[in-house]
């Protein structure tokens, strides 16, 4: 049976894996589902039609699965779902999605959530993330794997960040980020790439070199975008950081940041 606290309300529709913890003041709503070795520490509010997976770990104050932060949204029945082995650090928030989008906010696995950190509405986060304190992601952005968000970082609403990137404290991204590319400023442009995030998940040093380069033609050629699209897609052959440096850079968006 889950370990409830006395203080906690849980909803007798709520479905809890037998192990799962939640602790004192905590509310769990009807349609929340929570799976085996999560832990809800005191004063969290779990609600909405919201998916917990396996392990994560929720400390008190957090906030998952409440309607969206949107004047549109007009009672539709969108959802939150999260993975499994994610940390969510105090006063953290996620809120539901909206019909005019996915209707549904969703976050991988393995991402580190720092306190204050919030997550609107139809974003998606993909895996072993880190938000540092107070970073804040507006509606309809998406997150790629690997991505650290710095304290008191910001990203504007469609936008999308690619995997390896990192946002330096205080940054504003107003348009796409793309992978491995460490932007920083209001607005946030490119200052290289993230050789050390790099280094640290295995690259080896003529990938971290095929990026360097990939990164000249991107920003330092004076080259077009489609004319450096194209430079990068004749020279990404089999190297995987340049394929998908190409796949980013040929979705649509709202533009890459430029220096």
């Amino acid at each position: 049976m889950p370990r409830i606290h006395p203080t906690a309300l849980v909803d007798p529709k709520a479905e809890l894996a037998g192990d799962v913890e939640v602790g004192a003041y905590s509310i769990v709503g009807p349609g929340v589902r929570v799976d085996e070795g999560t832990v809800i520490g005191p004063h969290v509010v779990l609600t909405g039609r919201t998916s917990l997976g396996k392990r994560n770990r929720l400390f008190q104050f957090t906030s998952i699965g409440e309607i969206p932060q949107d004047r549109k949204y007009g009672g539709e029945p969108t959802t939150t779902t999260i993975g499994d082995d994610n940390v969510f650090r105090e006063f953290m928030t996620i809120n539901a999605g909206t019909a005019q989008d996915r209707g549904d906010t969703r976050i991988g696995n393995a991402n580190l959530f720092l306190a204050y950190t919030h997550v609107a509405h139809d974003c998606v986060v993909g895996n072993d993330t880190t938000f540092s304190n107070n970073a804040q992601l507006a509606g309809h952005v998406h997150i790629d794997d690997w991505v650290v968000m710095g304290a008191y970082s910001g990203v504007h609403q469609f936008c999308r960040v690619g995997a390896h990137a990192m946002i330096a404290a205080g940054a504003i991204v107003l348009q796409d980020v793309p992978p491995f590319v460490t932007a920083a400023g209001y607005p946030a442009t490119p200052r290289g790439i993230n050789t050390e995030g790099l280094r640290r998940r295995g690259f080896a040093a003529e990938e971290i070199l095929a990026v360097r380069r990939a990164y000249k033609t991107l920003y330092r050629e004076g080259l077009k975008l489609d004319d450096a699209r194209a430079a990068l897609a004749a020279a990404a052959g089999t190297s995987p950081p340049l394929s998908m440096l190409v796949e980013f850079l040929a979705m649509p968006g709202r533009g890459i940041i430029r220096a």
